[in-house]
């Protein structure tokens, strides 16, 4: 495996992919990686020749007051990780090389990024269909990895690609979850050891929101309620937002009738950690 750090490198090798006839897939990634990027990684290998794994925090998708300077980095760990798993590049820009002096071109979706995390985090989706569509140029893929963890950006990048009719498939991978059920996060690290115990209940919300909507429930009000309930009873857990949406729009549903995201983001401590399910089909 190789490792670039320029638009010139990458695009490169690519090109000479392609001149071959090799399929190419990519797996973004802000890097700290983890099973559930390796998840993603795995599965790009099996559907594809050749398997690109960016590897850059991106600037311009973190609000002023996040975590942007002390988001956790490990540039050897995640090559080793990006070797094992049979990936063939790792690209890993400096923040000058994607954005150039003047950059002033961005990419949105404001339909689907008003509710959920784009409520609290007004110019977060801005910043990643931004750099995601520029990786998308740059790479030129034939398939693109995303987790389902993020649910809401991989449906917006979904519509991203259909509004702007990129030539890429993109594929949606299950949630990869710890022993007790906790989502896999590179912010996980962030969490002391009581706070790590806490952070069970997201999961544990999950699962009650999921049995409810099996069992019959199609009050969106009575699920959210109850997920609150149960959060709010860990005392380091301070709740963001429990929305029960539609699966295509991210819009607030009422009744569930149709496929619904229910996601959720929580602070324990001062970590925002985000878990979600679905209900009908996932759509991913």
């Amino acid at each position: 495996m190789q490792v670039f750090s320029t638009v010139e490198e990458i695009r490169k090798i690519v090109k000479g992919w392609r001149r071959e006839g090799l399929s190419v897939g990519l797996v973004p990634t802000m890097g700290f990686l983890h099973e559930g990027h390796r998840s993603l990684i795995d599965c790009a290998v099996r559907e594809n020749d050749r398997v690109v794994v960016s590897v850059f925090v991106n600037p311009i998708q973190f609000g002023p007051n996040e975590d942007l300077a002390s988001y956790p980095r490990n540039l050897e760990a995640d090559t080793i990780l990006c070797e094992k798993a049979g990936a063939h590049a790792l690209f890993h820009p400096a923040p000058e090389e994607m954005y150039l002096p003047g950059f002033c071109t961005f990419v949105d979706v404001p339909d689907l990024s008003r509710f959920l995390c784009g409520k609290t985090r007004p110019t977060h989706f801005r910043g990643m269909c931004t750099v995601v569509s520029k990786l998308f140029h740059i790479v030129m893929p034939d398939r693109a990895y995303f987790g389902q963890k993020d649910a809401q950006q991989l449906a917006i990048v979904r519509r991203m690609v259909r509004d702007l009719q990129f030539d890429i498939q993109i594929v949606g991978c299950p949630i990869i979850r710890e022993p007790d059920g906790l989502a896999k996060s590179s912010r996980n690290t962030y969490l002391n050891p009581e706070e790590r115990r806490a952070a069970v209940v997201l999961s544990r919300a999950v699962a009650l929101g999921r049995e409810m909507m099996e069992h019959g429930e199609r009050s969106a009000a009575a699920v959210e309620s109850a997920m609150k309930c149960l959060i709010e009873q860990e005392p380091l857990a301070r709740i963001d937002y429990v929305t029960v949406a539609d699966a295509q729009s991210m819009t607030p549903v009422e009744r569930i009738e149709g496929p619904v995201l229910c996601a959720m983001a929580v602070y324990i401590g001062t970590t925002r950690l985000i878990d979600n399910f679905f209900f009908g089909d996932p759509l991913c």
